[in-house]
């Protein structure tokens, strides 16, 4: 039985971890590789049930951030992320997609935390694939005119997703 401890417990961390350097984009693969493509969207539900999309948002900077309840450094990013987002209001779009969760549990996280912005639930976990997320969280800055800035892997401290946020903003 322990044995299927260990293995139960390195399926659950490798779906989730810290990057070592996560002011930096990633070079040759994962998010950091989409810089200049077309942001791919999929409509979602919401957790207040409405329908919502990455698309949804063009003509606006977005941040997007994948994350997943059971993820140790997504809960610790979480804070600075709703300090981003109140800070930044009318300025920045910020989403929370969950990843491969219930409704009910993305709500309830959200509660917790006291998240206000909009949290997408993607039970398919259609957003990670397309982003080519490495792990959780993974970040994506999009533009106005709908191409993705930059994307990175690993939690984001609130100076860093302002640095990550700055070129787009700066943009016209």
């Amino acid at each position: 039985m322990p044995r299927a401890l260990v293995i139960a417990a390195l399926v659950f961390l490798s779906g989730c971890y810290n990057a070592p350097d996560p002011g930096k984009a990633g070079n040759g693969g994962g998010p950091g590789a989409l810089a200049g493509a077309p942001a791919q969207s999929f409509d979602v539900r919401r957790t207040d049930g409405r329908t919502d999309s990455l698309a949804r948002h063009r003509g606006q900077v977005v941040l997007m951030n994948l994350w997943a309840t059971w993820c140790p450094p997504c809960r610790e990013e979480m804070p600075a992320l709703q300090r981003f987002a109140r800070e930044n209001a009318g300025k920045v779009v910020v989403l929370g997609v969950d990843q491969g969760e219930s409704s009910a549990a993305a709500a309830a996280f959200a509660r917790q935390f006291g998240v206000t912005f909009p949290i997408l639930v993607d039970e398919q976990q259609q957003y990670g694939r397309a982003y080519q997320g490495i792990g959780l969280p993974t970040t994506v800055i999009v533009a106005r005119d709908g191409r993705v800035v930059r994307g990175i892997d690993g939690a984001l401290t609130l100076e860093q997703m302002r640095a990550a946020v700055a070129p787009a903003l700066a943009a016209k």
